[in-house]
């Protein structure tokens, strides 16, 4: 299909005749740069265009413009917990006493961050209900590894190595791929109609193989496990370690936690339940909780009370899995996440929760008719909607998605969980106003419309953006990463 693009601005609109400051005498270095070898010199102008800070400016806020982000509009993305960040938040992790500190400064001389450090820790325990953590792993993903690697860890000390970890099969994609890498064979069970874990599965692939259970609690359809107690002492039964995947932490934190319900592991993500923007690449956060029986195999070094109740990096710890990266974490993820607690408090937490699972179910209320609702339990904080119903008019979940861009909108989560064709995961989180909610729903409400009436309006989507629908396989192959896109894409 043919592409529409808008023109760049700025480095060919620059004024004639301005290419560059100009140097001294090639002949003549300045002071500083007499040490460096003759070869190494510049021996003229580099050609870079003058700008005012106006057209700098312009140049920049366009290009955001052209985006999608949070604060520009919704981003419903399933799972995702695109939730808008307080702005204080990004403040206070760029206050010099935090962004000058180095990670191999002294203990004694990095005593703030240190405390900052052990509070958080011990804030998140009290969300988990678990004793132990650590701060370490660098997203969620890394956590579930690390998680993992401690449970290996435990089950070799006890002379009693495993094979084989249980995963439903709605489990988040980063799951299985951390069972890989920690050496295990993941083992997928099928849910039930309803979309939980089904126990008869569960009995007849829990074995003395099996080293742990996975469980994603609510689960990927946004809805809470309700026989976990059980399943949790069925895995219990036969050695096995459950391991709570904290990606939907935002519908349970401050009401239930996961250590009540029976769980030896859980993962945070800093960057998405607790205030850093999620998105974009990174930078991410993902600390556990362990049960005490877990706590010898946390990563060093361990940040910990001494005697007197000052915070220490404590290393000597010869069952420690060692270290999962070069020092203690992304430290400025957790200066926001900090600072987003120490606001919130405890009911601010309960609130949050209380909000994302109305909203959610909300929206919900008003899209069901519209668009077909595969598992009808009461969610969460998220669902999952699907497109089935509109593949009599030729329209696919992708439709839907790319016509959501002309009304402004960024689309839900595509085709996951797999267990559901054509899915539209949804997560409105607890940001979003009733207004933000209604506008959304309107505009999936037309397209529905629109996908009885007159399909083709969806099948040329989108036509307001600045590149029109590309021939999604050809860009996956071709990768081009310049401006312009060639018309043949």
């Amino acid at each position: 299909m043919t592409t529409k693009i808008i023109e760049p601005t700025l480095f060919e609109k620059s004024r004639p005749g301005l290419t560059g400051a100009s140097l001294p005498p090639s002949d003549v270095p300045p002071a500083e740069t007499s040490d460096i070898p003759e070869k190494l010199l510049r021996k003229g102008n580099i050609g870079l265009p003058e700008l005012a800070e106006v057209q700098v400016m312009r140049h920049y806020v366009r290009l955001s413009n052209l985006n999608h982000h949070v604060e520009k509009g919704f981003y419903p993305l399933g799972s995702c917990t695109m939730k808008y960040n307080p702005k204080a938040n990004e403040d206070a992790a760029g206050l010099p006493g935090f962004t000058h500190t180095h990670p191999v400064m002294a203990e004694e001389t990095s005593y703030g961050t240190i405390e900052l450090m052990a509070q958080l820790g011990e804030m998140l325990c009290e969300i988990s209900g678990h004793n132990h953590y650590t701060l370490q792993p660098a997203a969620g993903a890394h956590g579930e590894l690390t998680g993992l690697l401690m449970i290996r860890a435990y089950h070799e000390k006890n002379g009693n190595p495993r094979k084989n970890i249980i995963i439903p099969d709605s489990s988040h994609g980063t799951n299985p791929a951390s069972i890989v890498f920690a050496g295990y064979e993941p083992v997928e069970i099928k849910s039930t109609e309803r979309g939980t874990i089904d126990l008869a599965a569960l009995e007849a692939a829990l074995s003395e193989d099996t080293a742990a259970l996975m469980v994603t609690n609510p689960n990927t359809l946004g809805l809470f496990e309700k026989d976990i107690v059980k399943v949790c002492e069925m895995a219990h039964a036969v050695g096995a370690q459950m391991y709570m995947d904290g990606a939907n932490l935002n519908a349970m934190m401050g009401y239930v936690r996961p250590a009540d319900l029976g769980f030896d592991v859980a993962h945070f993500n800093l960057h998405k339940t607790f205030s850093t923007p999620h998105g974009g690449g990174g930078p991410g956060s993902g600390p556990l909780s362990v049960a005490d029986h877990l706590e010898p195999f946390l990563p060093r070094p361990v940040v910990r009370r001494d005697e007197n109740g000052e915070p220490i990096f404590d290393f000597d710890r010869p069952d420690s899995i060692g270290k999962m990266q070069g020092f203690y974490g992304n430290f400025l993820v957790m200066v926001k996440a900090w600072l987003y607690l120490r606001m919130l408090g405890t009911d601010g937490v309960k609130e949050v929760t209380e909000w994302a699972i109305l909203n959610a179910n909300y929206l919900l209320s008003r899209l069901v008719g519209h668009y077909n609702l595969q598992y009808k339990d009461t969610p969460l904080h998220e669902f999952v909607i699907d497109s089935t119903n509109l593949k009599q008019f030729g329209i696919r979940n992708v439709d839907v998605a790319k016509r959501l861009l002309d009304h402004g909108f960024h689309a839900p989560t595509m085709s996951f969980p797999l267990i559901v064709p054509e899915a539209l995961m949804t997560e409105p989180t607890e940001t979003e106003s009733k207004a933000s909610l209604d506008s959304f729903a309107d505009a999936m409400i037309e397209i529905a419309r629109e996908a009885r009436e007159n399909p083709e309006i969806l099948h040329s989507a989108p036509t307001q953006t600045p590149i029109g629908r590309l021939d999604e396989g050809k860009a996956a192959r071709l990768k081009i990463l310049r401006w312009p896109i060639p018309d043949e894409i």
